[in-house]
């Protein structure tokens, strides 16, 4: 039976105030890492451990939350879209319209503010919905690697030309992986569970399309949350775990020195010292302009910071619960040459 007026209002009123909780918690999260890690280590909050602790206790609450947050809208917002009418708007039919998914898919990215680890569940929302995978790659690569944030620091601190060289590299690249990756066929290495979710959400979406309650759509937010964040949440606290070890021991002065030459070897270097680590493109903004300093090639950076958050080791630990390791391997070798020709690219011409 259909809820009345009322309680689709008290519904509409009780989740506007759990968002409104939400984003008091998330504002809330910076200050109260800082304090437990003052309260718990007091001076030992300097040290490479209490630099990872407090990493920790600040990133492992907010990517949960941003987790929960992201499935269960994309869990409401799937019952308003078969997925065949999904795959319609966001690929269309034949490959050339595949390659417009591709662009479309990596431009929203853009305005899409999430790290790559809090891109993953739209990533399976994407796949559940029926989009293609080449195209939902060209979003993963591009959420996290294209951040409106560091155009902003960047456009500050190296002038236009250089913000405009991050961000159209960064489309690209994501759009070029995202359509090879579709030309190369490998849906069989998606994890099955996967598709399992497709299946259910294609007969619920099919039956409920246009018709159902917005209890209904609710009840299909939380079912959302249920199986996939049961599914990765451990996963992405492991992924954090490495993160936080990451930062808090690797020393930047080395890698500075490390990276300061433009040898040859420097852009592929670049590019396997940025993989283990874990930053969103705004935080990483601080080590490009130190390594720019210290007299870096901007390809050099650029390589780098493309390594660093678009094929950070956090997002494939997490990546590994829904993909198959040949397919995760494919999708790091594809970035990872775009990375290293955009490197050389740019160390050639500037």
């Amino acid at each position: 039976m259909p809820p009345t007026t009322r309680s689709t209002a008290d519904l509409t009123v009780l989740h506007i105030l759990a968002l409104a909780a939400w984003v008091l918690v998330y504002e809330a999260l910076a200050p109260a890492a800082a304090w437990l890690s003052r309260a718990f280590l007091g001076s030992s909050v300097q040290t490479p451990f209490g630099t990872a602790f407090e990493f920790f206790v600040y990133e492992a609450p907010k990517v949960l939350m941003l987790l929960v947050l992201i499935v269960y809208a994309v869990g409401i917002v799937r019952t308003f879209f078969t997925p065949e009418r999904t795959r319609r708007l966001l690929a269309g039919h034949g490959k050339g319209r595949e390659f417009i998914g591709n662009v479309f898919a990596a431009l929203l990215g853009i305005v899409t503010p999430f790290c790559s680890c809090s891109a993953v569940p739209l990533f399976i929302g994407f796949v559940t919905a029926g989009v293609p995978l080449g195209v939902t790659f060209s979003f993963l690569i591009s959420a996290p690697m294209v951040n409106e944030v560091a155009l902003v620091l960047l456009f500050g601190l190296f002038g236009w030309k250089v913000a405009a060289l991050y961000l159209g590299t960064g489309l690209a690249i994501a759009i070029v992986a995202g359509w090879i990756i579709g030309r190369l066929h490998m849906e069989r290495h998606v994890e099955p569970w996967v598709y399992d979710l497709t299946s259910v959400a294609a007969q619920a979406t099919a039956s409920a399309h246009h018709h159902a309650s917005w209890g209904e759509r609710f009840a299909a937010g939380r079912d959302a949350v249920r199986d996939i964040v049961g599914k990765v949440w451990i996963y992405v606290l492991i992924g954090i775990a490495v993160g936080a070890g990451i930062h808090g021991w690797v020393p930047t002065d080395a890698l500075a020195g490390l990276m300061g030459r433009s040898a040859w070897w420097s852009v592929p270097l670049s590019v396997l010292l940025g993989v283990p680590m874990y930053s969103n493109a705004a935080g990483i903004i601080p080590i490009v302009q130190a390594l720019l300093e210290k007299g870096a090639a901007l390809g050099t950076v650029l390589a780098f910071m493309m390594a660093v958050i678009g094929l950070s080791l956090p997002e494939t630990i997490i990546l590994r619960k829904v993909l198959r390791p040949r397919l995760i391997a494919t999708f790091v070798g594809v970035v990872a040459v775009g990375i290293l020709i955009v490197g050389y690219l740019f160390n050639a011409l500037i």
